[in-house]
């Protein structure tokens, strides 16, 4: 139950929410232990304008806070007064009432007092304010106040009205709160306190450049949200689980299904030519998607094929669109393959993609004709989960090996069998590099060896059985330079190679 309001800059309030700081710098000394809410104000009681106060890496991201916070109509009296000159006088303004929106609460943990000027370049390196800032503050207060702040997000934001410009604000009313958000997690917050009460050079100096960077683009690219976000994680900055989602670029993933079915054209007032057609060209997509080298030169039409993949191997596709399959699609495209692709076509793979059942009459012909012409079918919607599967995890589709899923007769269920088989294996692959990230946290070492992850592995409700060399050559993958979810220190031998941390693969 707290009663009261520590108001902090909203620059430092937006760091302190996404993990990028862990202090910040009260007017006077925050007793260990004292439990208050956040209430974001304007920068106007820094001691130097916005652009000279924080970094250069922050700045951006500090002045949106700003513009943000004054488009909301939000205002505060000035406390210059330590910079007035003699005989000046301050003429302050009528402070009017605020209605603010609190977020979070904190604990203070530790109040240093800083004095030695030696120490303010470091710090600054290590926070988000300028060695120029610090230095100003510790010039005309003697002193600096560095509170860590333990932070939670409150479960639902409240607004409060505030008549007081002082360092702390009553809240209306007791706020109860609970440690069910922090923002970081123990491990995470102890080794960042640890970091800057010895004022240990921050570790990826480069990254943290790269994350501010991404943060003014992140909002319109979903690709760069995502690096950012591992960034975050990465630098211990968050422990928000980051999660694997479809790019907006690749919406029409979602349209592949409903293309087949040709009833869209009693809604969109389509020609079943123009509704087959459309759904020729998403599979043409899907296809290229997927991997396959879709040759142009055999475009459907009268008498065309549909579709011709070369490589990595032969695949003839008929695509139809409609409510089933007719009796004739086996017959009209090994008619059509083999007037195209003469000997060819009996070395490629067929495949009749259509969102309906294969009519009555076909079914009791697939035994025999989809057997003797080798024709698989599947439904669009299955072909959509392929799409799906590979927009969110890229490498996850290996065509090759998808082949061997590629039977004559109706194999959605031999596919969705390929598709459990692709989510058990990144499960697994997740769970190893979460193994990984949380037996570095509890032993506090910076890599560890295979021996010492299978024990762990054991006792970690391990979703299969694996043995040393089968951890190690998942390990290894993981580590690849091209996937780069762990790291890799290489020894003589394989059992002594030491593995580390780097990023989450999400799961959903």
């Amino acid at each position: 139950m707290i009663n009261t309001a520590l108001r902090v800059p909203a620059a430092e309030m937006e760091a302190l929410l996404y993990g990028r700081i862990i202090a910040v710098i009260p007017n006077s000394f925050l007793s260990p232990g004292r439990e208050f809410a956040l209430c974001p104000t304007d920068g106007s009681s820094n001691v130097l304008a916005v652009e000279d106060y924080y970094r250069l890496s922050f700045l951006p991201i500090a002045q949106s806070a700003f513009v943000k916070l004054d488009s909301q109509g939000i205002w505060f009296q000035p406390q210059q007064t330590s910079l007035l000159r003699d005989n000046e006088q301050l003429q302050l303004p009528l402070l009017a009432h605020q209605t603010l929106s609190i977020k979070a609460w904190a604990r203070c943990e530790l109040c240093q007092d800083i004095t030695n000027i030696e120490s303010l370049a470091p710090l600054s390196r290590l926070t988000i304010w300028t060695q120029k800032a610090l230095e100003e503050i510790l010039r005309q207060r003697q002193k600096i106040f560095l509170a860590y702040l333990r932070v939670y997000q409150l479960s639902k934001s409240i607004e409060i009205v505030v008549k007081s410009n002082s360092q702390f604000v009553p809240l209306p009313d007791y706020l109860n709160v609970s440690e069910a958000k922090p923002v970081l997690s123990d491990h995470i917050f102890t080794r960042r306190k640890y970091q800057l009460e010895n004022l240990e050079p921050p570790l990826y100096p480069e990254l943290e450049e790269l994350q501010s960077g991404l943060s003014q683009i992140a909002n319109n690219n979903p690709a760069a949200q995502q690096l950012e976000t591992e960034i975050k994680v990465f630098l211990g900055w968050s422990n928000e689980p980051t999660t694997n989602t479809i790019n907006s670029d690749l919406d029409w993933i979602k349209t592949i299904a409903a293309l087949g079915d040709r009833s869209i054209e009693l809604e969109e007032k389509k020609s079943n030519y123009q509704a087959g057609t459309d759904f020729e060209n998403i599979s043409r997509q899907s296809l290229d998607f997927l991997g396959f080298k879709v040759e142009n030169a055999y475009k459907g039409g009268a008498g065309g094929l549909d579709l011709y993949c070369s490589q990595p191997y032969p695949l003839v596709c008929e695509c139809k669109a409609g409510r089933s399959i007719p009796d004739r699609a086996v017959e009209e495209l090994d008619r059509i393959g083999k007037r195209h692709l003469q000997e060819n076509y009996l070395q490629a793979v067929r495949l009749i993609i259509g969102p309906g059942e294969p009519t009555k009459q076909l079914r009791q012909s697939l035994q025999k004709s989809a057997k003797i012409s080798k024709t698989s079918i599947i439904k669009a919607m299955t072909l959509q989960k392929l799409v799906e599967i590979k927009a969110k995890y890229p490498g996850a589709i290996n065509l090759i090996e998808l082949q061997k899923y590629l039977e004559p007769g109706q194999i959605d269920d031999k596919i969705n069998e390929y598709i459990d088989k692709i989510e058990k294996d990144i499960k697994l692959r997740s769970h190893i590099i979460q193994l990984v990230k949380k037996h570095l946290e509890k032993t506090d070492a910076k890599d560890t060896q295979v021996g010492d992850l299978r024990i762990a592995y054991l006792y970690d409700h391990p979703p299969q059985n694996l043995e040393n060399r089968e951890l190690y050559d998942i390990l290894i993958e993981l580590s690849s330079p091209l996937i780069g979810y762990l790291g890799r220190i290489k020894a003589s031998n394989w059992e002594n190679d030491k593995f580390y941390y780097l990023r989450d693969l999400p799961i959903n």
